[in-house]
């Protein structure tokens, strides 16, 4: 409503002053609108309202008659349909005059939905803003659950609104109630209804199983029919604003812990709806006597995935990677996935198990894991080491056999004679450990006291160490010298006293 005196203003600017509606509306700061009703509760003609007429007016008796027979055609194709009439202006201009003159739906009213105790509850997801953990951003969904009767609010909140955590907030809002309402009213999401062709319903063949398992029957609502959901739509609304609003919490385990107190506390303790005299404590105790007992055993609802594990001993699981036992590398096993842990299964045995992880990106390791791998390719290098001796210096395996009885450390042995290996060469090895053996001193630190006597006798130069690819190809080759005999043979003849010159040949 407007005071009297800007009414009264609006009439003297219109009829003594002849101004504008527009013109009026922006000297007094009012909506035109608000003008125009001023006018015709004035009885003012409609013919002095608008003084310029309007490039629509010739296309209006088309207009209003397309309208009239297409309700729901769009501006964009009556625009087309205009302008091929020979309309010159903006497609702007013209939503604004389709507008104007599009016929309204008459208005529809609804009975109030009533249900009986323990007959049906409502469900739909809310959301909530992002999750935060680490590296991931997930959206933070509240799964919501309210007895139409009792209008008892179950809240939960999940990282996601698929499928797995659509089944989870069943089985806990079901656990929260210790019972199960007949009827479950859901709205088109894609969790229960896969698709729907007039009433033919294509439900989800997982809620299926999840329905059977607790025997109650799922209903969705009709299209385009929100107030069938009514009692969950505001029991959100409720949660945004009684619950959520100005809330602190830590993470996704103490915003639940909270959301829980509020469900038992606040929202348990507000007027029923359906009985002010009583609050909705009082109403779901009296409406739990006509619910159905929940079964023996919850349904299962922990994520089930194969996954393939590559050349590295890990699976990748929901944006991380968990450890597994490296004898289990390029096989294919099976995650399941609980809210809290993550287990990986081959045929029945559960071969890893480890705390499930919201972040990204991350490594979540098995300390006993990452140590049998650690032994394994330890032991690995050392096969591997003491067969190349083997193939080198033969005599490497009585020198093994001789540590072994005194009690020596085989792997720092075979470490320390492969890089006598690489300094000496194979030769050199081959006779050093032969004559440490003959000398009664069969320990790593014998070769190498023979290796330096010998290059010491010969005057040679310390040994410069070789860097080579780290390529088992490359480094597992054994060179041997060849034997040079053949070449000081030469070099005797050639300067034997008998040996005749060249040049002398030649005169």
């Amino acid at each position: 409503m407007i005071s009297a005196e800007l009414e009264a203003a609006i009439l003297r600017l219109y009829h003594a002053e002849k101004w504008r509606i527009g013109t009026i509306a922006a000297q007094l700061g009012v909506h035109h609108t608000t003008v125009r009703r001023v006018l015709a509760q004035a009885q003012i003609p409609a013919g002095r309202q608008s003084i310029r007429p309007s490039i629509a007016d010739p296309y209006l008796s088309f207009i209003v008659a397309t309208l009239e027979k297409y309700p729901r055609l769009r501006a964009s194709r009556l625009y087309e349909m205009v302008r091929q009439r020979g309309y010159p202006g903006r497609p702007d201009h013209f939503r604004s005059i389709v507008a104007r003159f599009r016929p309204r739906p008459p208005a529809e009213a609804y009975l109030r939905l009533r249900s009986l105790p323990g007959e049906q509850a409502q469900v739909d997801w809310g959301h909530f803003g992002k999750l935060n953990v680490g590296r991931a951003v997930r959206p933070l969904m509240g799964f919501v659950l309210v007895l139409s009767w009792s209008r008892q609010i179950f809240l939960r909140f999940y990282p996601g609104a698929a499928m797995p955590y659509f089944l989870r907030g069943h089985v806990d809002a079901f656990s929260f109630l210790e019972a199960v309402p007949r009827v479950l009213l859901y709205d088109n999401l894609k969790s229960a209804v896969l698709e729907r062709v007039g009433d033919a319903i294509h439900f989800h063949p997982t809620l299926l199983e999840l329905a059977a398992h607790y025997r109650y029957a799922p209903r969705p609502v009709a299209v385009a029919r929100g107030n069938e959901k009514g009692r969950v739509e505001r029991a959100i609304r409720y949660i945004r604003d009684s619950f959520f609003a100005a809330r602190a919490w830590t993470d996704l385990d103490d915003l639940n812990a909270q959301a829980l107190d509020w469900c038992c506390g606040i929202a348990a303790d507000r007027p029923c709806p359906e009985d002010t005299g009583r609050t909705v404590r009082e109403a779901f105790a009296a409406e739990k006597q006509y619910l159905l007992a929940l079964p023996h055993e919850p349904f299962p609802t922990e994520e089930r995935v194969e996954v393939h594990v590559g050349k590295s001993p890990y699976v990748r699981f929901d944006l991380n990677d968990y450890s597994v036992p490296h004898t289990h590398v390029r096989r294919t096993l099976v995650v399941l996935a609980s809210m809290d842990t993550v287990r990986v299964i081959e045929g029945n045995d559960v071969i890893a198990a480890h705390a499930r992880s919201w972040d990204r990106g991350r490594q979540i390791e098995d300390p006993a894991h990452i140590q049998e791998l650690v032994e394994h390719k330890r032991e690995a290098r050392q096969h591997r080491g003491m067969d190349r001796l083997h193939h080198a210096a033969p005599s490497s395996q009585k020198l093994f056999l001789e540590i072994a009885q005194r009690g020596g450390n085989l792997g720092s042995v075979t470490s320390g004679l492969l890089r006598l290996l690489d300094l000496h060469g194979a030769a050199a090895v081959e006779e050093a450990i032969a004559e440490a053996l003959d000398r009664g001193a069969p320990h790593l630190a014998g070769v190498r006291h023979v290796l330096d006597h010998k290059r010491h006798e010969r005057g040679l130069a310390p040994p410069v160490p070789v860097r080579l690819p780290d390529d088992a190809r490359v480094r597992d080759i054994v060179v041997r010298p060849h034997s040079l005999r053949d070449y000081e043979a030469l070099q005797e003849d050639t300067h034997a006293p008998d040996a005749k010159d060249p040049d002398e040949s030649q005169s």
